[in-house]
């Protein structure tokens, strides 16, 4: 037999053989845990029912000395239109340590929002899936990180009928 058709014979019986080899597990990471992610995810599901506000708490409770109003939507559509008063930490920059320098403090009183809370500016507050909405990754995250006094706008305001202020390039 010519040395190629061997070498070709070889490889074909390799690679069917590769195919019926059970799948190999991926490879482990520490860094990233989908289990207690799921676990903290269904302990913030029920603690956030109990922290959804009125618009009329909302603006009550953001008036309040050292509390915050995080924004987790990008920079490009935080700078477009945001409440007023309002941080920006985009929630791709939610980390250990940007977390510790905006809210050294993990008691400190949160608000947030989303796109998904306002209606009548798609483009600064482009409308995502309910189960995609932001403010639930935003929760989930500052649960996680240890944040206990995190409170959600609850209702989908209409913003040209909004008792909140607004600020940015397109703010009314």
């Amino acid at each position: 037999m010519r040395p190629w058709v061997a070498c070709s014979l070889l490889a074909v019986a390799a690679a069917a053989a590769a195919a019926d080899a059970p799948p190999q597990p991926p490879p482990p990471n520490p860094a990233i845990d989908i289990a207690a992610y799921l676990r903290v995810a269904t302990e913030a599901a029920a603690h956030r029912e109990s922290h959804r506000l009125t618009e009329d708490d909302f603006i009550r409770i953001s008036r309040q000395p050292g509390v915050i109003v995080l924004d987790a939507r990008s920079k490009a559509r935080f700078d477009e239109l945001h409440v007023a008063g309002a941080l920006n930490l985009a929630f791709p920059d939610i980390s250990i340590g940007s977390l510790r320098r905006m809210i050294p403090d993990r008691r400190t009183t949160v608000l947030i929002y989303c796109n998904n809370n306002f209606s009548g500016a798609e483009g600064p507050f482009a409308s995502k899936l309910p189960s995609a909405s932001l403010n639930i990754s935003t929760y989930i995250a500052l649960y996680n990180y240890g944040y206990r006094n995190v409170y959600e706008l609850g209702p989908q305001v209409d913003l040209r009928a909004s008792r909140l202020t607004f600020a940015g390039t397109s703010a009314r």
